[in-house]
This record gives C-alpha cells, sequence and structure tokens, in this order.
C-alpha cells in the first residue's frame, strides 16, 4: 500500500476502519487535556467502558444475596468461569473444555509444569529462548533446582545470531534436533515481549513433538494479539495474561489451555485441589479427587469473580469483533507506524532501528540511536504512552479497538518534535 504521512490520509484511513467506531468502547488517560496517544496496550490495555457493569453487578449480587449469590446471581458465581471458554478457546484456537481461567501467568506456568516437566533418565532438558521474560526465566531456573538440578545443566537457551536482533526458525529448530533424546520440554514467548517478533509456533511445536518433548507456550503477548491455532498445533498446554491486549485490568487473571488428550484422566501428575474436581459431586465433599473433564481440572480453588468479571467484559468485545479483523487491523496500523516512522527518520538527524521483524504482531520495538531517555520523557509529557526498555528501545503497541491511524501520524508529528527540540 502507498502511505501518505499526512493527517488527511491517516484521518481517511480512519474513516473506512470498520473497527473506528470501538475507540468509543474504552476510557482514555488525559494529558494537557487530551487523550492520549496510548502504546502500551502490550503491559496494560485500556479498560473497557462496559466493564464497570460487570464489576458493579457482582458487587450488587454480593450485597444482595452474599453467599446466594453463588448459585441464584444472575450470573451464578460457581460456574462464573465457565462463561468465558467458549471465547477463550476462538481467541487461542481451542476447544471449548481445553480452556480455563485461574490464578495468575507464573502461578499457572508453574502448575502446568507440575504435569508437564517430567524429567526422567537422560530426558531433562528445557529448551527456551535467550533472555526470556525474565518471570520464565525465574520459573524454570526454580523447577530445575525443585527437581534436583543445577539449572545451567538443564536449561538450553536458543540465543539470536551475532548482530541480530531476532530469532531465526532454522536455529531453533537445530538446537531441538540436536538436543533430541534430552529434551524434556520445549517452553517458549511465542510472542517475544522485547522485539515482539511471533515465533513459528506450528513448526517448533511439531518439531519438539517429533523428539519427544512436550511443548508449551507463554502466550503473554499473543493472546488477542494474533491468531493462535492451538489445538490444531498440537501444543500440550499453554499459559497467558490477561491485563494485556485482553483488556481485563491490572494483575487479572490468567488463562491456561491443556491439550485434549490430557483430559479427564486420573494418571497425570498435578497439583489438585477442590474446584478442579466434577461438579456433580464437589458438594458432597469427598476424600478422593474426581477430576472434571475439562481444563478446570487444574484449578485449585474457585475463581476470583471480581476478577473474572472485567474478563468476560473485554471478551464481549472480543466476541463481536472478532480475531480475523482485529489481526487485519493490526498488520495494517503497524505498518502505517512503520511508514510514519522511517518519513521522520528522513526528516531528523537521528536513526530509528526497528529490531521487530516481519513475523510480528502488535508491536514495533525501536532503537532510537543517538537518543536517550529524554526523548521518551518528551513524548510521554505531551500525551504519548510508550514503554521504555534499557539501554535506547521504545516499544510501541498500536492495539487495533482503540488506536487510530491518525495517532500514528500524530505520533510521528510529536517524535519529530521532541527531537528538533532537543537539537
Amino acid at each position: 500500500m502507498d502511505f501518505q504521512n499526512t493527517l488527511a490520509y491517516a484521518q481517511g484511513l480512519d474513516a473506512k476502519d470498520p473497527l473506528t467506531k470501538y475507540r468509543d468502547q474504552f476510557h482514555y488517560p488525559q494529558v494537557n487535556g487530551k487523550d492520549v496517544i496510548y502504546f502500551t496496550g502490550n503491559s496494560l490495555g485500556l479498560q473497557p467502558k462496559r466493564t464497570q457493569k460487570f464489576v458493579e453487578d457482582v458487587m450488587k449480587d454480593w450485597r444482595e444475596l452474599a453467599v446466594e449469590g453463588h448459585f441464584y446471581a444472575e450470573k451464578p458465581w460457581w460456574d462464573y468461569h465457565e462463561r468465558l471458554a467458549a471465547g477463550l478457546a476462538k481467541i487461542v484456537g481451542a476447544k471449548k473444555e481445553e480452556v480455563s481461567v485461574m490464578n495468575t501467568l507464573t502461578v499457572n506456568l508453574h502448575l502446568l509444569m507440575v504435569s508437564f516437566y517430567r524429567p526422567s533418565g537422560k530426558r531433562i532438558k528445557i529448551l527456551c529462548e535467550e533472555k526470556a521474560f525474565p518471570s520464565d526465566q525465574y520459573m524454570l531456573q526454580s523447577q530445575a533446582r525443585f527437581h534436583g538440578y543445577d539449572p545451567e545443566d538443564v536449561i538450553v537457551e536458543v540465543n539470536k545470531r551475532e548482530g541480530e536482533h531476532f530469532w531465526r526458525t532454522e536455529d531453533i529448530l537445530n538446537k531441538i534436533d540436536e538436543v533430541g533424546e534430552e529434551l524434556a520440554l520445549v517452553l517458549m514467548g511465542g510472542v517475544n515481549y522485547y522485539n515482539g517478533q511471533v515465533l513459528d509456533m506450528e513448526a517448533i511445536t511439531r518439531a519438539g513433538k517429533s523428539v519427544g518433548a512436550l511443548v508449551g507456550w507463554d502466550l503473554a503477548h499473543g493472546v488477542g494479539n494474533v491468531k493462535l491455532a492451538l489445538h490444531d498445533w498440537n501444543a500440550d498446554f499453554a499459559a497467558w495474561c490477561s491485563y494485556k491486549y485482553m483488556n481485563s485490568g491490572p494483575g487479572n487473571a490468567s488463562g491456561v489451555f491443556v491439550n485434549e488428550q490430557y483430559l479427564g484422566r486420573k494418571d497425570i501428575p498435578r497439583f489438585e485441589g477442590w474446584w478442579g474436581t466434577k461438579k456433580e459431586t464437589r458438594f458432597l465433599m469427598q476424600p478422593e479427587f474426581d477430576p472434571i473433564e475439562t481444563a478446570d481440572a487444574w484449578q485449585l480453588s474457585n475463581p476470583p469473580i471480581l476478577s473474572v468479571a472485567p474478563y468476560l467484559a473485554s471478551l464481549e468485545l472480543f466476541d463481536e469483533v472478532g480475531m480475523d479483523a482485529l489481526v487485519a487491523k493490526q498488520k495494517q496500523i503497524v505498518a502505517y507506524l512503520e511508514f510514519v516512522l522511517h518519513e521522520i527518520d528522513k526528516e531528523v538527524e537521528s536513526t530509528f532501528e526497528i529490531i521487530t521483524p516481519k513475523d510480528r504482531g502488535c508491536q514495533l520495538s525501536v532503537f532510537l540511536h543517538g537518543e536517550g531517555r529524554p526523548l521518551f520523557d518528551y513524548l510521554m509529557k505531551n500525551g504519548v504512552i510508550t514503554d521504555w526498555r534499557e539501554p535506547n528501545v521504545i516499544r510501541l503497541a498500536p492495539a487495533p479497538f482503540y488506536c487510530s491511524y491518525a495517532d500514528m501520524y500524530n505520533f510521528g508529528q510529536i517524535l519529530k518534535q521532541g527531537i528538533l527540540t532537543k537539537n
């Protein structure tokens, strides 16, 4: 597409965008009396306006029904989380019974590792990407120690090539083949938090399974961002948070995927709790665990309804729009942002280096060569909410639900002014 770096052109794209009307479905922070340009949906999504009613409904039921809300609320609490399964299944490419909502992301990864990291004999190694998100690194290291291993002997990292900012799929596949019979688990971030790269999850899953390993995915930056097909890819498990592209609120509930081959089985190693038992027998208080025949078997306790309610509110929006429409806009608006960056680069003496490859979701990570933290501070003071990563990278994530093409143009003008003002 032949883009133009003008406000009129950007507004023309907005006029033709079928998702433009959804901008009014969200609350925006304001700076200098104006709505911000919000680029941090990859950290915390904006609040949907409908969220407040979902929470208020729970508060009303609690106030008026107290404990009876578990069974007699309009949306009874005891099965409230089940209302999320169908919508989430569509978003992650799963069967409804393969999806559940519980806990938070790293808690769920630890719980899933109980089931899917089962080192035995020489098959003890875990494959991940270099410099994975710190929480994943800590989780993997502590799991290795829990099983009695030195993390340096167990964790195998796939490195980027020298001088490159992204992973090559062939390098990951070659590393899987190299580790081979020693590989117990592949667990990687499907979309990298730092550079925004979308890994070839289908090919990596297939390669891991071919050498006898289990394969799981941390989809914190993937769910609600890119098209996923966890069931068809035959992934063993996955987990994700809900407060980034899913707009469910700070620190909110996590989702999990467990492949159907593991459902309804009593022989699966698993940390178990009351809420994972079958609904039909749950209140009989039986001494033996009888797993519900869905991913809910991995639940330990009844879900926190005040956290799950905002998640359900956001899922309504996803059900209305669908991932196909979101991904279509995501691809175009990120491409337009890239174009704007290159155009501004021509007008100023600074040099921008986009380190996000073409295999990407809703993020561009940009090295600001010759610039530093003062430019980031200028952007923030002038209504551009973005993200800084040392030494001089900003992450820009124009979420398609609430970012406009005019935002991309206006950001370019603010960025240019920030550089020229400094000089």
